[in-house]
């Protein structure tokens, strides 16, 4: 079966897995950067054919021919249709709209001098104009729609990309993440039936809405039409997909209020490969029963700040407790922050750490001498923590579990999904409630080690990538055997003659000429 997967940079692990696991599948990949540097694609090495798209600048030299008059009135009205359904809620509007653009992007070469063009500026704007439109958008001025119009342009990219014939010649369609990512799989399934499955371990609607107000886009008329535009492209997605994988039941509420239906819904967790954390989960040794291990990206989501405040208020209970943190990648003015911030909530304990080399909060790159692996972090430690203050699917918080580790976390996205019964939850931005908790671990450390054996049972059980391998492969065949069939010639609709070269003398009840082949 032949596969054509959508992938970005941020699916690229997850994407890896999936290729490798399925050898018995060919995958097609079709990779959207959005951002410049090296982007090695997942499994390349066993598709068939990747396709690359540098979305991070506009596509040049597509164009086949400057587009005539008819031409740009059918693009002034798609566009439009789609801004109405932008600013007026309209759902078939929008749909029509996103279509008609997508057929001109495929009959002209692109979109893209069209949508920066002075012309959609003014479609835009007047329908910013319109009667009953939201206060927030009929309040844009020149320079919101300015900006709104090049982050338009930037999110319809792809229909302007030359995959789709190749794409249309695959069996499914798997894209993995919805929204702007799902483009090409949604314009595949228009042009050419393909059946689209969307997989989606977080959900782009809620990241739009969590984006800070920053730069242009940030404005408060520029944000009202980019989430019109998201919300209207989701639901889009979401309706004309044939299978809907959500990576938790969070994603899966976020997917049913954008109108998803249930009935094409299967949860379907991220495989992680469990054998990578055995040696550290089954060992004897669990690790210093006094040190508190976070592991992941120093970032202001993570709530570093917090976790810092909750073990200052461990260190007055416990003074032996230690705090490492293992850093995958950072913010580094966040990161910067945080040292800042280690030093004031304990400098006594820090300078007299130094003179012991031992320090209460200790800073360190995951990959060093101590911690070359993950599982080999997280083995430093018996308890594992997770302070976010916004998470989709907590990988990081499978990772602990798999090595065994008792853990804290935060209630925030799939969390309380993915603990069941093996953590402690608490609130977030909560660190009197956080610090209580790692006492009530760190004080009793056979409980400590009942909930990191549960903790293991329970990830191998619901969160090991075979599982996860074996649910899409299922998926793939059932999208396949429920394709809807190609149109077939009507039997007996011409005589036998009609196929034979020469001059017939076409009886009364033959089919009409233009069915002769």
């Amino acid at each position: 079966m032949r596969i054509g997967l959508l992938t970005t940079g941020e699916s690229r692990l997850w994407c890896d897995r999936l290729v490798r696991g399925l050898p018995q599948h060919e995958f097609e990949l079709y990779a959207m950067h959005h951002e410049p540097g090296p982007h090695p694609e997942a499994g390349a090495e066993r598709a068939v054919v990747a396709h690359t798209a540098e979305l991070w600048a506009p596509p040049e030299g597509r164009a086949r021919r400057r587009p005539g008059r008819r031409a740009r009135r059918r693009f002034a009205e798609h566009l439009g249709r789609l801004m109405t359904g932008v600013c007026a809620a309209d759902g078939p509007a929008f749909t029509d709209g996103l279509h008609g653009l997508a057929g001109l992007a495929r009959d002209h070469g692109g979109l893209g001098a069209a949508l920066r063009s002075e012309p959609a500026l003014r479609v835009v704007e007047a329908a910013c104009r319109v009667p009953g439109v939201s206060r927030t958008a009929a309040a844009a001025t020149v320079a919101d729609l300015l900006a709104f119009t090049d982050e338009l342009e930037r999110a319809l990219r792809p229909l302007s990309l030359d995959w789709y014939e190749s794409l249309g010649a695959a069996d499914v369609c798997h894209a993995a993440g919805g929204g702007v990512p799902a483009l090409p799989g949604l314009v595949a399934k228009r042009f050419f039936g393909l059946p689209l499955l969307v997989t989606e371990y977080g959900v782009p609607l809620r990241a739009h809405y969590l984006r800070g107000p920053h730069g242009p886009a940030g404005r408060p008329a520029v944000r009202a039409l980019l989430a019109g535009f998201h919300q209207r492209l989701a639901a889009e997605v979401y309706r004309e997909a044939d299978l809907l994988t959500p990576g938790n039941a969070h994603v899966r509420r976020w997917q049913e209020r954008c109108g998803a239906p249930r009935d094409r819904q299967r949860t379907v967790y991220p495989g992680m490969e469990a054998d990578r954390f055995a040696t550290v989960g089954e060992a004897t040794e669990q690790g210093d029963p006094d040190t508190v291990v976070w592991v992941g990206r120093a970032e202001p989501a993570k709530d570093l700040i917090g976790l810092l405040h909750a073990f200052a208020e461990v260190r007055r209970h416990a003074p032996q407790a230690r705090l490492r943190l293992f850093v995958t990648g950072a913010a580094r003015a966040y990161l910067a922050d945080c040292r800042s911030l280690a030093a004031q909530l304990f400098p006594d304990e820090a300078a007299d750490a130094v003179s012991a080399g031992e320090s209460p909060v200790g800073f360190e790159e995951l990959g060093g001498p101590e911690a070359p692996t993950a599982a080999e972090a997280y083995g430093t430690g018996r308890i594992a923590v997770l302070s976010s203050v916004v998470e989709g699917f907590p990988v990081g918080l499978v990772e602990a579990m798999l090595s065994g580790r008792a853990t804290v976390s935060t209630d925030v996205g799939a969390v309380r999904e993915v603990v069941g019964g093996t953590g402690l939850v608490v609130p977030p931005r909560n660190p009197k409630a956080f610090a209580d908790s790692c006492l009530a671990l760190l004080k009793d450390p056979e409980r400590a080690q009942r909930l990191g054996a549960a903790a293991r049972a329970r990830a191998l059980e619901l969160f090991d990538v075979e599982q996860t391998v074996a649910a899409f492969h299922e998926s793939y065949l059932h999208l396949v055997a429920h394709r809807a069939p190609a149109p077939a010639a009507t039997p007996f609709a011409a005589p036998p003659e009609a196929r034979v070269p020469g001059h017939w003398t076409t009886p009364t009840w033959a089919a009409a000429p233009e069915a002769a082949v």
